[in-house]
């Protein structure tokens, strides 16, 4: 028993410093492809090529001034950016980023937590990530902040139905809400961005609205909203809202790694006849590709396409986006039933 506890401290741990480390790298790779794509320079002052410009950023959030509107509602103005940081960093706690490690005698599974309902966990820990944004919006007291706040509210519901949705293919060909299993049956190159490419485009699409990013960062539009739900938030409580964007762009990565890209697969690797250790190494390093191919898609995108307006958004979501799912099942259920 104290074995496997201290065996998932050290988990959560690499996993924790992983991502954060991911986090202010992302930034990094954020600006400087950004700068690609506008034919700039990018940070490139700070070590070489830039490299240490991460921790001079996080540096400069932690020494600025903590500065609270006078008329917000303290408490909970101060409590939303941890509900935002606490989702993003829950949520990875069941993606599988290999299947097992031979260590110190022991098979150590490569995941925090291998349960049945993951998906279900997955999908419940990203609806309360609206709390953050909506509380912070509404304990500002400022009317940029409220707007940003309920359109967040109002984006982050209209999406999660098509994210739901959209996964119901994927479980019923897999017939598990585990996602290991999910893994394990795009064994070969039975990804499921093959079988389900209606499910893989309604779950992209709607990734890029839960986590806010263009061109679907209606919440925060500057030109409009100033900076719409963090409009009052200064020095660390601001770094969490930034935190939890990225964590949750990793995250959102991860986990369309998982179910559609077939996770840390490497096709007939188990054929390839390498020891044990290395075809682990190799299939965590696949995951991490994988991974950061979708991370810099999501950079692109950003820094390609305008930003909708709200009425397309709404439009997109419930007339598009909700139909396309639904008629997603129909078909995968139809086939489904057919086979057998």
């Amino acid at each position: 028993m104290l074995t496997e506890i201290i065996l998932h401290t050290i988990k959560i741990v690499l996993v924790l410093i992983v991502i954060l480390t991911a986090v202010a790298y992302t930034v990094y790779a954020e600006r400087r492809v950004s700068a690609l794509i506008q034919n700039r320079l990018g940070p490139n002052r700070v070590g070489w090529q830039g490299l240490l410009q991460p921790i001079a950023d996080v540096v400069k959030l932690v020494l600025k001034e903590d500065i609270v509107p006078t008329a917000a509602t303290k408490p909970i103005h101060a409590i939303a950016p941890m509900i935002s940081i606490f989702v993003a960093l829950t949520t990875v706690a069941v993606v599988p980023f290999g299947y097992k490690i031979h260590l110190f005698g022991r098979d150590i599974s490569l995941q925090i937590a291998n349960v049945n309902i993951g998906i279900l966990y997955i999908l419940a820990l990203t609806s309360l990530g609206v709390y953050g944004i909506t509380l912070s919006g509404w304990s500002s007291n400022n009317k940029y902040s409220l707007f940003g706040g309920l359109r967040s509210s109002a984006q982050m519901l209209s999406y999660e139905l098509s994210m739901g949705l959209s996964i119901i293919g994927v479980v019923l060909i897999t017939g598990s809400l585990n996602l290991q299993d999910v893994v394990l049956h795009q064994y070969g190159w039975k990804w499921n961005i093959i079988l389900q490419p209606v499910g893989f485009i309604t779950f992209l699409v709607a990734a890029f609205a839960e986590t806010n990013r263009a061109p679907f960062d209606l919440p925060e539009a500057e030109p409009e909203l100033v900076g719409g739900y963090h409009t009052e938030y200064s020095s660390m409580k601001f770094a969490l809202f930034f935190l939890s964007e990225y964590a949750n762009l990793i995250v959102s990565s991860a986990v369309i790694t998982t179910l559609f890209l077939g996770g840390w697969q490497f096709p007939y690797l188990q054929t390839f006849g390498l020891s044990p250790l290395l075809t682990s190494i190799l299939q965590i390093l696949t995951f991490g590709i994988k991974v950061v191919a979708m991370i810099l898609f999501f950079i692109w995108v950003r820094w390609s396409i305008p930003r909708f307006r709200y009425d397309q958004l709404m439009n997109l979501g419930w007339k598009v986006m909700l139909p396309l799912a639904l008629l997603n099942i129909l078909i995968t259920s139809v086939i489904i039933a057919f086979k057998k």
